[in-house]
């Protein structure tokens, strides 16, 4: 009976073993395929690629591309004829009302009457949302905060003053985009803060780590019952001066002149193209970037980059005639810099009508070199997307880890979709993020076409793998 027992046993694990061999020599087989079709995307994208020459339509023939304006309306029309152009699949729009505000031709700052400079110039620009000041401007004394604690602190003092809020990014930072959160809530919330202690405008450093004369505009909202005050940005070397000024010790006084206003909500739309699955076409991998963006400068890397790299994806497996299981989804969003609605409005949809989404990529993080893929999962999920990082070491792109999806996709959490975001360089983007500086010469072509080709890679994969 042992005997018999242990010649069982053997034979049991024989098979394993057998089955463990045929399984790893399969396993091997598809690493080998996968390979070979990633050097087959980056190699059509370096030889052939189409991102940069869409970024440059998108960013001389459209232009900004601020919701709710004629050129956001000219973007939807780019993205649905481009889509067409580069054989994508039921190319369509999904119509969604967005916010339209216009920052108007005046925006013009200068501290007067100073004991010590006279009449001084400040570079500034209306943040988005924004109220108009009176025709002559706001006039009032500066008070300088660095938090909102200190505003708090100093509320005795704020009546009728411009709050100035000076608290840089941390540049002593490793990742940029926890120096931009840990600065960033003045920008939002500075001026409703600073309206409920009585002060008559906000002033706000801009969001940046770079030392120039070009100020960032961003969002920045109101709150219910609570007094409207303008609100602008002031360039970081002005925000230095500013500062400066008032550790002398004397009164400092600005003029703040802003014609900016807010109309009546638009239709806009997304815009949506895709490769159908071969076998699961109602699930979908999402690739997307924001359509929009700001008024200032191209809006290149903030979010062109995203969108054409989303398209260029496609259109790169479209050239090689590989079709994956799932659907592949190329999303141009409406609306991610001041309301989400096409974000929102997606996942609206998506949830009444389907189809399933069981990934979505975002790239929003600009136009520069890829450095891999961050995922919003837990470990396990992250370490089945680490699976294929070897597919991308080539090019330098196989970090794969835990961390944000993006503001576009993020609405698509609650129905189980996973999201992820292409991790790029990033020490650079906040020198052009929402400003003026953000132009089409500022993307490097190499950069913009490893980034579309590291989405296109990880895509097909999943598309085919699953998670």
């Amino acid at each position: 009976m042992k005997t018999l027992k242990n010649h069982k046993f053997v034979l049991a694990m024989q098979a394993m073993m057998l089955m463990a061999m045929v399984q790893g020599s399969v396993a091997q087989e598809d690493d080998k395929a996968y390979l070979q079709t990633a050097n087959a995307i980056i190699d059509e994208a370096l030889q052939r690629g189409k991102a940069y020459e869409m970024l440059r339509e998108l960013s001389f023939e459209v232009g900004p591309r601020l919701s709710g304006s004629p050129q956001a309306a000219a973007a939807v029309e780019w993205g649905r004829e481009t889509m067409i152009e580069h054989g994508l699949e039921n190319v369509h729009l999904q119509e969604v009302m967005v916010p339209h505000w216009e920052r108007g031709p005046i925006e013009r700052a200068a501290v007067v009457n100073s004991s010590f400079v006279g009449t001084h110039e400040l570079t500034v620009c209306a943040l988005g949302g924004s109220i108009a000041t009176p025709t002559l401007g706001v006039t009032a004394e500066v008070l300088e905060v660095q938090t909102m604690d200190e505003l708090h602190q100093k509320a005795s003092e704020a009546a009728g003053k411009i709050i100035f809020f000076n608290r840089p990014m941390d540049a002593t930072k490793r990742n940029t985009f926890a120096a931009y959160g840990g600065a960033v809530n003045q920008r939002g919330s500075g001026a409703a803060e600073a309206a409920k202690v009585g002060a008559v405008a906000a002033l706000v450093r801009s969001m940046t780590t770079a030392l120039d004369d070009v100020p960032h505009t961003g969002g920045m909202h109101y709150e219910e019952g609570v007094p409207k005050i303008p609100s602008a940005a002031i360039s970081t070397l002005d925000a230095n001066f500013l500062s400066d000024l008032l550790k002398k010790g004397a009164p400092v006084s600005v003029n703040l002149q802003l014609s900016s206003r807010t109309l009546p909500d638009t239709p806009s739309a997304n815009v949506v193209g895709e490769i159908t699955g071969s076998e699961l076409p109602d699930e979908v991998v999402l690739l997307g970037g924001h359509l929009d963006s700001w008024d200032k400068g191209h809006g290149a890397h903030d979010d062109g980059s995203g969108c054409v790299q989303s398209i260029e994806a496609l259109r790169l497996l479209k050239a090689l005639n590989l079709r994956p299981r799932r659907t592949i989804r190329a999303v141009l969003f409406m609306n991610e810099e001041n309301g989400l609605r096409g974000g929102k409005g997606y996942a609206e949809h998506v949830e009444k009508n389907g189809p399933k989404h069981i990934v979505a990529i975002e790239s929003d993080r600009g136009g520069f070199a890829p450095r891999g893929i961050t995922v919003q999962a837990e470990n396990q999920i992250v370490a089945k997307v680490a699976r294929w990082s070897y597919l991308l070491e080539q090019i330098g792109a196989d970090r794969i880890e835990r961390g944000g999806g993006g503001a576009d996709i993020s609405p698509l959490v609650p129905q189980g979709t996973v999201t992820m975001g292409l991790m790029v360089e990033s020490h650079r983007y906040f020198d052009y993020h929402h400003s003026a500086n953000d132009t089409f010469d500022k993307v490097n072509e190499r950069e913009l076409t490893l980034g579309a080709a590291t989405m296109a890679i990880i895509a097909y994969v999943l598309a085919n793998e699953g998670l």
